[in-house]
């Protein structure tokens, strides 16, 4: 399972600048949270916007949309396509 949900996201970073800036982006994002949830909102906030641009600015030098982007779609297609 792990592997899979891997592999699927490899396919998605391969363009070396998308893929190091998704190693810095990740983390500050998740800081982010964490700083949440020590109510520093400020802070947290910060790192999260910081954390998100980063790797949308990787999605478009790769030349692909974010996966939170392609979730969001496909819940709202599975919700307005229901038979």
């Amino acid at each position: 399972m792990i592997l899979k949900i891997y592999k699927s996201w490899a396919v998605r970073h391969e363009h070396p600048t998308n893929y190091i800036l998704h190693m810095f982006g990740i983390p500050l994002a998740v800081a982010g949270v964490a700083y949440w949830v020590m109510q520093q909102w400020l802070l947290g906030t910060i790192l999260f916007v910081l954390g998100y641009a980063l790797q949308i600015w990787g999605h478009r030098i790769e030349g692909n949309e974010v996966g939170e982007w392609i979730l969001i779609k496909k819940i709202f297609h599975s919700l307005t396509n229901r038979t």
